[in-house]
C-alpha cells in the first residue's frame, strides 16, 4: 500500500509538470503561478512517504530475517519468495520510470520557464521607459533606468 501511494505521488508530480509544460507552451503565463505552488505541494508531500517506506522496507526486513536490507533493492534481494521480488521489482521499475520521466519534464520545463523570462526582460527592456525605484511609501527613490526583473542571465 506505501509503495502504491509513493507511485501515485510520482504520478501527481509528472501530471502537475505536464500541465506547467502546456501553460508554458501555450503562452498562459497566468496560471503558472498555480501550477507551481501544486508542484510545491506535491513536492512537500513526498518525504513524508520516502520515510514511510524507508520505515516499513526495515520493519519487512526484519520480519524476513534480513536486519541488514534497507532500500527497496535490497528487500528484493531478501525476499522470501518470488512472488515478493515480482512485486517489489514491479514498484521499483515503475517508480525509476516515473522518476526519470520526471527528471526530463523538469528539464524541459525549467528552459521554457527561461525563455519566458527571457522575453519578458527583452520586452521589458525593449519599451524604453525607465520603471524608476520607489520606498515603501510610493516616493520616486531614484528616476532612473532601474529594472524590476534582473536583466542578466
Amino acid at each position: 500500500m506505501q509503495l502504491m501511494r509513493e507511485r501515485e505521488l510520482l504520478e501527481l508530480l509528472l501530471f502537475k509538470l505536464d500541465e506547467q509544460q502546456m501553460l508554458l507552451a501555450t503562452g498562459r503565463n497566468r496560471w503558472i503561478r498555480h501550477a507551481v505552488n501544486e508542484i510545491e505541494r506535491v513536492l512537500a508531500a513526498m518525504p513524508t512517504a520516502a520515510l514511510s517506506r524507508d520505515s516499513l522496507v526495515v520493519a519487512v526486513a526484519d520480519e524476513w530475517g534480513a536486519p541488514d536490507a534497507r532500500t527497496l533493492r535490497e528487500l528484493i534481494d531478501a525476499a522470501p519468495t518470488e512472488a515478493w521480488r515480482e512485486v517489489l521489482t514491479g514498484h521499483l521499475t515503475t517508480m525509476l520510470a516515473l522518476a526519470e520521466e520526471i527528471d526530463q519534464m523538469k528539464q524541459v520545463n525549467e528552459q521554457r520557464l527561461r525563455t519566458a523570462i527571457r522575453v519578458t526582460q527583452e520586452t521589458i527592456a525593449g519599451l524604453g521607459v525607465p520603471t524608476g525605484e520607489y520606498t515603501p511609501s510610493g516616493d520616486v527613490a531614484r528616476d532612473v533606468d532601474a529594472r524590476l526583473l534582473d536583466t542578466r542571465m
